[in-house]
């Protein structure tokens, strides 16, 4: 019953990423496209080596035709260029060696040597270990002799051509706005969380579930962050030698996505600490004594914090002049509650250490926000 019920859910799984690939645009149709060009890219570049080469070397083709197709076309070109130089290299050196010394068995262990250390030179990249693989076939299977090389590398130009010619012919879609709207959306979402904090602090009787909650969240938001730096990494990268139109100004906007990562990564670096100060607030009961009008002025800051970094988080350039001011006043409020904070001599040291720290977070805050929006105008 569990078998089939793990059958059953993977189906589902597997028909559930087939429709988000027909519905529109994203991972799931690039990933669907790229393994449909693989299929006739590889049938094709063996049908043809079949018609025109010895059926000995013919599987070259259709496996030069997968390493011809990556995600992008830039890496496609790479990687087809480093793997063409490879098998020259390693042709090379067999037919060098079978000419000069003979097939023998030391002739074999030397021919491993060198192939293993010509393989090592960076132009080579991960494909560097096939420099002694294709050595082993033309040294063995083709006796180090011209004509079988020969037939070997026209096998891989046939590889290579149908499967770059696949990639230009349907190129990979460009996404420079879903990248952009993924920052946004992240954005929102730690906005949200900054709008919470603040319902907590002002709340009578605050859920201490949901701050462990948030808790999870901001680990779980930083794991996003990851996937969303790599997924533009990935587009910047898509961008090169890509035949597809881009966007007006995609040059500027994914270079400024990533830095608006960077700069979300080290704001929520301080409001998990924030959180974490609030949860351990709240089971100890000094979020209680906190002075009447501490909490309501640091959660007015907390939604102002919010509100700029929506505005960070557009996908369209902030306006400067709009969230510079807006973080001045922001840090002009949070130096009066701190100057209010200090003028209360009968608070107990716990409450002026956890004001003191909600009061430091937020400055670290506001500071990195500055950099950060400072860092975006630049880019």
């Amino acid at each position: 019953m569990d078998a089939a019920r793990r059958v059953r859910s993977a189906a589902a799984e597997r028909a559930g990423y087939l429709r988000r690939a027909a519905r529109g645009a994203g991972s799931e149709r690039d990933e669907v496209l790229l393994v449909a060009k693989t299929v006739v890219a590889a049938m094709t570049a063996w049908v043809l080596a079949r018609y025109l080469l010895p059926p000995a070397v013919s599987t070259f083709a259709p496996f030069t035709a997968l390493v011809a197709l990556q995600a992008t076309v830039y890496r496609s070109v790479r990687d087809c260029l480093q793997y063409v130089g490879a098998v020259s290299a390693g042709a090379t050196l067999a037919a060098t060696l079978a000419a000069v010394v003979g097939i023998h068995g030391w002739t074999f262990g030397l021919l491993t040597l060198i192939a293993l250390c010509v393989g090592r030179i960076r132009r080579f990249g991960h494909q560097g270990v096939q420099v002694a693989i294709v050595a082993f076939f033309a040294f063995s299977s083709g006796q180090g002799q011209i004509g079988y090389i020969g037939d070997l590398v026209a096998s891989v130009g046939i590889g290579a051509l149908c499967g770059l010619a696949a990639h230009f012919v349907l190129a990979p879609a460009r996404h420079t706005n879903h990248r952009q709207q993924a920052v946004t959306d992240l954005y929102g979402t730690i906005a949200r969380r900054l709008d919470d904090l603040a319902d907590t602090l002002e709340a009578s009787d605050p859920d201490r579930d949901h701050l462990r909650q948030w808790r999870r969240d901001w680990r779980s938001l930083s794991a996003e962050c990851e996937r969303i730096r790599h997924s533009i990494e990935i587009e910047i990268e898509n961008g090169r030698m890509n035949p597809r139109r881009t966007i007006s100004g995609a040059g500027e906007a994914l270079p400024r996505a990533r830095e608006a990562i960077t700069v979300a990564e080290r704001s929520m670096d301080h409001l998990r600490s924030m959180t974490r100060t609030l949860d351990y607030a709240l089971e100890s009961g000094e979020l209680w004594n906190l002075p009447g009008t501490f909490r309501p002025r640091f959660s007015a800051v907390l939604r102002a914090v919010a509100t700029a970094m929506e505005e960070i988080g557009r996908a369209s350039p902030t306006d400067r002049d709009v969230v510079v001011p807006q973080i001045d006043e922001v840090a002009a409020e949070l130096d009066r509650v701190q100057q209010q904070e200090r003028s209360a001599p009968d608070a107990s040291p716990d409450v002026h250490a956890l004001q003191g720290t909600l009061i430091t977070d937020a400055g670290r805050l506001l500071v990195d926000l500055r950099s950060g929006r400072e860092s975006l105008a630049r880019t």
